[in-house]
């Protein structure tokens, strides 16, 4: 088996985003495509590709097959030592990123859009994680950027396709491969990182009943081996557990609108807790009876709990951060616990920098990714079963506390941080465009200082800008945001992750101290905020559109 130069042309836009490249499925299937791309990853990796090892797997979304074939061939002719594999191609991201540093790998190649839709009229991905475990940062993802733009030829070695059912260890010319179970290592690192006696006895014991919707994504087997091998729980505390290419035709997103039969059994069924996963397995959504967990408010009771709660925390918690829309909650619990606090640009790769720095030990977005610094990408299963050790110490402290008993008790700590995001999927580019330029003019300019818009007064404006403090790079534009005198906010910001149109996104936030508005519903609190917001952007001047796709 030798290797095969290929002649190839540039493809536009093979521009990757805060996750890697996505398209349609029919753009990756496009002749040299996925080979440009992946070859443009191989020759931008820092330690060079030749006599790598690099981890491979994805959420098993339409395409993964014949894509990973073609990363075999690539590795292959670019002379990587060994590829280890997810059985079947399979590995959630939070999985694939405990694999490469358990492992010691050079990095890893993801093949997944996360929460975008599956199937073969739907979206694809390919993303690249570094030796640490985490999404490649933007000197990596611009240099693999710059070589899809020069692009002329790619190395390929040709052979039969290489069978990833069975676990082991096969050959493909010179390169190794090793085939590995795909659940068994990542179940048995989140045993060493929570009390799962602990869990096991509340749930056995308690008559707590949970319900886990893996949404048809990657989750499903993770899940099984947790909720029903692990804890003992009965088969129906587990729905939607069986990957399917396009996620049962569904919208892998663990939200209130896609996962909404989820939220339907919770109410009907009377479960005490629900929780869903996406595509990959790297987001998360936490409901109760009555209660949903927004998920700015669930990293702060996490980190509020993390001590008392998860074994791996005991010894203390290094630094706590945030994205940027994300409310401010996890802020006034750093600050109550004198802990350090970091607002990052979204995108995890911000938060790798602090954890290899030793800063940082817990983190969240407010776009349902929680995680720590157990790995270096967010987890959905690390923070459900986070959530189940908080209920399980506190029905220990107190019997029959539920999530929004919990929630409550948080509130009444530190007060409400009222959250609201709504989405504007797949709007016309060139309208979405002319709206952000809009609000920059005004954002930006002096005068706009001290503004009202209705009750509300402009303290502070403009477009977010990050500097690492750990290697001092600037990432700029990272958000239009209002600040108001009274702490109110308002942010817009236009998605990298989406693969057609754009997607506008509006996050506004309220803090309040009052009790009585504690149990609110956050949309009428939020109401007037939310008005300014639509008035001062003349969203549906420049979108056309009268009401969001979604709303959190």
């Amino acid at each position: 088996m030798s290797v095969v130069t290929v002649q190839t042309k540039p493809f536009e836009g093979q521009k990757p985003g805060t996750s890697g490249l996505r398209k349609r499925v029919k753009v990756f299937s496009q002749k040299h495509y996925t080979e440009n791309f992946v070859q443009a990853i191989l020759s931008a990796i820092p330690t060079g590709a030749a006599n790598s090892t690099l981890v491979v797997g994805g959420d098993g979304r339409y395409f993964s097959k014949p894509a990973i074939q073609a990363i075999i061939r690539l590795a292959a002719g670019n002379r990587v030592s060994k590829l280890i594999i997810g059985q079947d191609g399979i590995l959630s991201t939070p999985a694939a990123s405990h694999v490469i540093r358990s492992y010691k790998a050079t990095g890893g190649i993801l093949l997944t859009a996360s929460h975008n839709p599956g199937g073969p009229e739907n979206d694809f991905g390919i993303k690249y994680n570094m030796e640490n475990g985490g999404p490649a940062p933007e000197s990596v993802t611009n240099k693999i950027f710059d070589i899809t733009k020069t692009i002329s030829e790619y190395n390929i070695v040709e052979g039969p396709e290489v069978d990833l059912s069975k676990i082991g260890s096969t050959t493909f010319g010179d390169l190794k491969i090793e085939i590995i179970d795909n659940v068994k290592d990542y179940v048995e690192y989140l045993g060493k990182i929570f009390d799962f006696d602990l869990i096991k006895n509340f749930l056995q014991t308690s008559g707590f009943t949970v319900r886990f919707d893996a949404l048809h994504g990657v989750t499903g087997p993770y899940g099984r081996a947790l909720f029903v091998e692990q804890f003992g729980l009965p088969e129906s505390s587990i729905q939607n557990c069986v990957p399917s290419e396009d996620f049962g035709g569904g919208h892998p997103d663990p939200n209130l609108t896609y996962a909404k039969s989820l939220v339907d059994a919770v109410e009907s069924e009377n479960i005490s807790f629900g929780a869903a996963s996406d595509g990959d397995g790297d987001r998360n959504m936490i409901i109760g009876k009555g209660a949903f967990v927004n998920p700015s408010d669930s990293v702060a009771i996490i980190a509020d709990w993390a001590q008392k709660a998860i074994p791996y925390f005991s010894s203390g918690i290094k630094g706590l951060a945030r994205s940027m829309p994300t409310s401010g909650a996890i802020d006034r619990v750093a600050a109550k616990n004198g802990y350090e606090c970091f607002e990052v640009p979204t995108g995890w790769k911000f938060f790798g920098n602090l954890m290899d720095a030793g800063r940082l030990s817990i983190c969240g977005e407010e776009s349902f990714g929680t995680g720590s610094d157990h790995i270096r990408e967010k987890d959905g299963l690390w923070a459900v079963v986070a959530w189940l050790s908080i209920l399980a110490a506190a029905n220990k402290e107190k019997p029959g506390t539920s999530v929004q008993d919990v929630l409550m008790a948080f509130y009444k700590q530190y007060g409400r941080n009222f959250f609201s995001r709504y989405d504007y999927e797949e709007v016309d580019s060139d309208g979405a465009n002319k709206l952000m330029a809009h609000l920059r003019s005004q954002f930006e300019s002096a005068d706009f200082k001290g503004t009202r818009l209705g009750e509300f007064q402009v303290a502070e404006s403009g477009d977010f800008s990050y500097t690492d403090p750990i290697d001092a790079s600037v990432s700029k534009n990272q958000g239009l945001y209002i600040k108001f005198v009274d702490g109110s906010r308002i942010i817009f910001r236009l998605s990298g992750t989406g693969s057609a149109g754009a997607t506008i996104r509006l996050y506004v936030e309220k803090y309040s101290n009052d009790e009585n508005e504690f149990a609110a519903d956050a949309q009428v609190g939020l109401k007037p905020l939310i008005e300014q917001a639509l008035l001062v952007s003349k969203l549906k001047e420049f979108t056309g559109r009268d009401k969001p796709t979604v709303i959190t």
